[in-house]
């Protein structure tokens, strides 16, 4: 298994370790927005040029990423309930994409999740 694990893997993983480490709340949220969105682009990639092994990685890495985000949401509020509906939501997407891969679902979750991070880091 170690074998397989790329360079640019485990950089990515030393990385995306370090950064947890240091984060506080907003910045896991963050964090995990660019985890979500990274996975899946390259889901979106892996899909193009045909590599389905890169492809599984990437939605389980996009299904990590949603999972973290609905396990932080906290309270009852109207925004709490909002952002469980966003993440529930994301999760069947891309749990429907592992068996059936719906590129068109896919990049417009991607589009969604940088909108949002980005109106996130903003205001």
């Amino acid at each position: 298994m170690l074998g397989r694990v790329t360079p640019h893997e485990a950089y990515r993983r030393v990385d995306f370790d370090a950064r947890v480490n240091g984060a506080d709340r907003t910045e896991l949220v963050h964090l995990c927005y660019e985890h979500l969105i990274s996975a899946l682009g390259t889901a979106l990639h892996a899909d193009a040029i045909g590599d389905g092994e890169l492809k599984s990685r990437s939605i389980t890495r996009a299904l990590t990423a949603v999972t973290a985000l609905q396990m932080g949401v906290s309270g009852d509020s109207g925004i709490a309930s909002a952002l469980n509906q966003l993440y529930a939501a994301a999760r069947r997407t891309i749990l429907d994409s592992a068996t059936a891969f719906a590129r068109d679902r896919i990049d417009a979750l991607r589009t969604d999740f940088l909108e949002i991070g980005q109106a996130m880091q903003t205001g």
